[in-house]
């Protein structure tokens, strides 16, 4: 038996297909970090850290505070020059619907399930969501909408705009899901959400700049609020030929 397709119907066949044949190539070269279904490679405070509904969640109560920023430590390995997507979600559970979150890469194991390093920065307010902020050192180095080189000297300098921080806060959904990508190459750091960058550093703070470490995902201290991460997969990139630390 032949099957015949009216060419509306062929012609959206070949867009899915394309479209699936699309995304396929363009998660070529990622590992997933997260099977959705336990914490196996991760470790952190299991009072405050599950799995729920398939996805890594962090919550934090008026019965079961953190007292400072607590972290979920990926355990198989030092996170390097990468490319890492996943999906978040931040939902204040208070009056003022107040949540704070990230993502630590190339970051330091400090412990007790505290990390310092680069964070990729998450908030249910406006202003903060896809910056750059070096979590226990250098506090806030590109704020959004910034192209940023931090100098030797330790100082972030803006070379140039990205765009309106509103604009891109626009694009962020609150209490819903949202995509973040986070790109490492050499000492390069962009920040994406739902496919808009949101910050660009360079980093030339020879003492003070890292170029491996852990990654790990933020429950911070504050009111009660929930954060959940799911899809969460990392692509390794050949290593940049930079200078390294003297």
């Amino acid at each position: 038996m032949k099957l015949f397709l009216q060419p509306s119907k062929l012609v959206g066949l070949v867009l899915i297909l394309g479209s699936t044949l699309l995304f396929a190539a363009d998660e070529n070269g990622f590992k997933s970090l997260f099977n959705g279904k336990d914490l196996t490679g991760w470790d952190g405070n299991l009072e405050l850290w599950s799995v729920r509904d398939g996805a890594l969640t962090g919550q934090t109560t008026a019965e079961k505070p953190t007292k400072g920023n607590t972290f979920i430590f990926w355990r198989d390995g030092l996170v390097d020059d990468f490319e890492l997507r996943l999906s978040y979600r931040l939902i204040g559970n208070n009056p003022d619907k107040w949540g704070n979150s990230g993502v630590q890469y190339r970051s330091v194991d400090k412990g007790n399930w505290v990390a310092s390093g680069y964070q990729a920065d998450i908030e249910t307010g406006t202003n903060y969501s896809g910056i750059m902020y070096e979590e226990g050192g250098r506090g806030i180095l590109a704020l959004r909408g910034q192209q940023v080189v931090v100098g030797n000297d330790g100082k972030p300098k803006v070379i140039g705009s990205l765009g309106k921080s509103e604009d891109i806060q626009a694009a962020i959904k609150s209490e819903d899901w949202n995509e973040y990508t986070i790109i490492a190459r050499g000492f390069h750091l962009i920040h994406k959400i739902n496919g808009r960058t949101t910050m660009e550093l360079t980093d030339e703070d020879v003492a003070k700049r890292m170029r491996s470490g852990i990654l790990a995902l933020q429950l911070h201290a504050g009111k009660p609020m929930t954060v959940q991460f799911k899809d969460i997969r990392l692509k390794r990139l050949p290593m940049a030929d930079v200078k390294e630390k003297q």
